[in-house]
């Protein structure tokens, strides 16, 4: 296999020293992804509180493997048992299958026999106690065979890379086979986690600098005093695609802006320490009714963290629909110096965090997040002031999310007092984050 296929994988299982508890674990919401296509973030939320750090990070980095290589792995598995196992097998297998792949050499497409050897006998022994001494010996016999399939580089793309078949060729048709198979590479590889300082306060050596100004990499071993940093609001885990669509933005202070797709806040928080001084709006759906909605939890969170000359204010409604006398009965402005419109997406830009995204998509849901977008477009244009800016942004790498959208309102008659000032594209395989297009519009005075 490709050197950087491999670097993708991670070393999840080198001399598979592993807990008990993160092993077993890593079974368990695999289990439950499979047996209830749960979003994965939902998932880790619900791991057992009692599971060390350790465990915790050794359960994730497993069932993290297997779903980004879900098909890859589901294809080695497919057809080695006469009949399907139960649930809790089957997820045994795909974890102990994430670290067969890990072992599989460098060019030579032959097992690394000692590693292999070390994987099987692990699950092996798992096998009896989360399953049965009888389904052990079927653990066993299976992931021989799995590991031999492993090995074998498959034929085509969307098996060898682990992505949908019709996504791979929506990429190509767009970007041709050289750009798919970098992004699809740059998908598979676990990300590092970025976080911008936010105080004056100087920097702790744990977080590395980047070219990306304001960000640091979160080296690893530190999460005890990560969290406490963040709790006290001198670091913001972020990616440093989110810089792109604030420097569009350019908060000047004093000013009046509208985040108006705001949860969870980052971006919200980090127009507040821009400006240092004015009024930042922060609007986002309600949640259903009876539903706690964690997005607006941490956005209520991240408001309370906004630097103390900047008055904040949280509004959940739907910008499709609400009227200006909702912001004039709660005494908000009803126009705005700047709109920052964040738009849901397809989320084809972030997929090396969010892992599973590949997995949920459909090829019609392009068509319809452009329509929505467009929709909550045309709603934040009615919001900022004469000689106002409006930028779009999105977390997509697909032409029909970003140009495509600018474009139909460009076409349209609420685009007539726009004029497109600048835009940008961020892709992953050239930028080295996130992907990302945003786009300032400016209001003619």
């Amino acid at each position: 296999m490709m050197q950087d296929v491999k670097q993708g994988l991670g070393k999840a299982s080198e001399g598979v020293k592993s807990t008990p508890g993160g092993w077993a674990a890593a079974v368990a919401l695999t289990e439950r992804w499979l047996a209830q296509a749960e979003r994965v973030d939902t998932l880790l939320e619900g791991l057992a509180p009692g599971l060390t750090t350790q465990d915790r990070a050794r359960a994730q980095q497993l069932f993290y493997g297997v779903v980004r290589w879900s098909n890859r792995l589901e294809a080695a598995l497919d057809g080695l048992m006469a009949r399907p196992p139960r649930a809790k097998v089957r997820a045994l297998l795909l974890v102990a299958g994430f670290e067969l792949l890990e072992q599989v050499d460098e060019g030579s497409k032959e097992r690394v026999e000692g590693g292999v050897a070390k994987v099987i006998h692990h699950a092996v022994e798992k096998a009896k106690s989360l399953a049965s001494p009888k389904e052990a010996g079927l653990v066993n016999a299976v992931a021989r065979k799995m590991a031999a399939r492993l090995a074998e580089k498959p034929a085509d793309l969307a098996t060898e890379l682990a992505h949908p078949e019709w996504l791979v060729a929506r990429w190509t048709r767009q970007f041709g086979v050289e750009i798919t198979r970098k992004l699809m590479e740059w998908n598979q590889q676990p990300a590092p986690v970025y976080a911008r300082w936010r105080t004056e306060a100087p920097v702790p050596e744990f977080l590395a600098p980047t070219k990306w100004a304001g960000f640091y990499e979160v080296k690893a071993g530190k999460w005890a005093e990560v969290r406490q940093l963040a709790n006290e609001g001198a670091l913001y885990l972020q990616d440093p695609s989110t810089r792109l669509c604030i420097e569009l933005l350019a908060p000047q202070p004093g000013e009046v802006i509208l985040d108006a797709c705001a949860a969870p806040g980052g971006k919200s928080l980090f127009i507040a320490d821009t400006m240092k001084t004015g009024r930042v709006v922060a609007l986002d759906e309600p949640a259903a009714p009876g539903k706690t909605d964690i997005r607006l939890v941490r956005l209520k969170e991240n408001l309370a963290r906004a630097p103390v000359g900047v008055e904040v204010a949280m509004v959940e409604a739907d910008l499709r629909i609400v009227k200006t006398e909702l912001y004039r009965n709660l005494n908000l402005p009803e126009s705005y110096d700047a709109v920052l419109l964040d738009a849901p997406c397809s989320n084809t830009g972030v997929m090396r965090h969010r892992i599973d995204v590949k997995w949920r998509l459909q090829d019609g849901d392009f068509a319809k997040h452009a329509e929505a977008q467009l929709e909550l477009l045309h709603a934040a244009a009615r919001l900022v002031k004469s000689g106002g800016r409006l930028v779009y942004s999105t977390c997509s790498v697909d032409a029909d999310e970003n140009d495509g959208v600018i474009k139909t309102f460009f076409d349209s008659r609420g685009g007539g007092p726009f004029r497109l000032e600048r835009s940008i594209r961020a892709y992953p395989w050239i930028d080295g984050h996130d992907g990302a297009g945003a786009f300032l519009l400016v209001k003619n005075g």
